[in-house]
């Protein structure tokens, strides 16, 4: 490897994303490979499910790789001759909770080559009250990926069902975040503070911060997944975590409005790689009392 091509691996490291594939549209790895690689980050891309479209658009043949095959790909990567290329890793959606383990096995393969490798937990389970991932699913992603996690994100829903606890307001999201494990929980779909508003929760080590804009109605899918991977792409370049919620949310919120006023039902990522790197949306910024003022105590 080159000098300068070894300078430029460690400016921005690769990532491994392993989430869902469709064949049309901007949710799971299409989301997050092409959100990262606007933002400069080379991306290797495990498909754990693979569709035509979201089911949300319709009946979607769901085709799983064989648990047996996906473990034996996922090993493979484990070997990889350029696995100290990863600087970090950010999961999504599984197809199956046979594949839950291997994953984690490579996530810990890695973090032997690399110390300060950055794990990005997004545990897609669920939404507005309903799991529509399988218990074992949830179990596997819940005891065996959290611990594991530097940053996780939850919608608010997703939090409950890993903790088994319900929330009225932000005081019981904070004080779960907290309590969660990992010293980076970003709770999207946060209680609004504003009328008519929405936003992202941030507990960070001593801080927590609330990033709200103005809610869209019918929103296309896929709002989850660019979340994590515009955080975690802000993170990886330096930004604090108060820096990077604002920054994220305004990208996420300025790429919905964009989409919305198209007309589409897909986000528009192709056409607002801009909103990604220098977005000009304003949101409200709030911080937030932790619980007895400190996450560790």
């Amino acid at each position: 490897m080159s000098e300068t091509h070894a300078s430029a691996r460690q400016d921005r490291p690769a990532v491994l994303s392993i989430s869902s594939h469709v064949v049309r549209g901007t949710v799971g790895n299409r989301a997050v490979v092409l959100a990262l690689e606007s933002l400069g980050f080379p991306v290797w891309a495990v498909p754990t499910v693979t569709l035509p479209w979201h089911p949300g658009h319709g009946p979607a043949t769901r085709i799983v790789p064989p648990a047996e095959d996906f473990a034996a790909l996922v090993a493979d990567l484990g070997r990889a001759p350029w696995l100290g290329e990863i600087g970090a890793v950010v999961t999504g959606y599984f197809g199956a909770p046979e594949q839950v383990e291997p994953v984690a096995r490579l996530i810990e393969a890695i973090r032997r080559i690399n110390p300060k490798l950055v794990y990005l937990l997004d545990p897609v389970l669920g939404d507005g009250g309903r799991l529509y991932q399988p218990e074992a699913t949830l179990v596997a992603i819940r005891d065996r990926l959290l611990p594991l996690a530097d940053i996780v994100t939850p919608n608010r829903f997703e939090l409950e069902f890993l903790t088994g606890l319900e929330f009225s307001d932000n005081s019981h999201l904070i004080e779960a975040a907290s309590a969660l494990g990992p010293p980076t929980v970003v709770v999207t779909s946060a209680f609004p503070l504003l009328k008519g508003g929405t936003g992202n929760l941030l507990v960070d080590g001593y801080q927590a911060a609330l990033a709200e804009h103005r809610q869209i109605a019918n929103a296309p899918n896929g709002l989850g997944d660019l979340t994590s991977a515009v955080f975690l792409a802000r993170i990886l370049s330096g930004m604090t975590g108060e820096k990077a919620l604002q920054t994220t949310t305004a990208a996420v919120y300025e790429i919905l409005a964009r989409t919305t006023k198209r007309g589409a039902n897909e986000l528009t990522l192709e056409t607002d790689t801009d909103s990604l790197k220098h977005p000009m949306a304003m949101v409200q910024m709030r911080r937030l009392g932790l619980p007895n003022g400190n996450r560790r105590a």
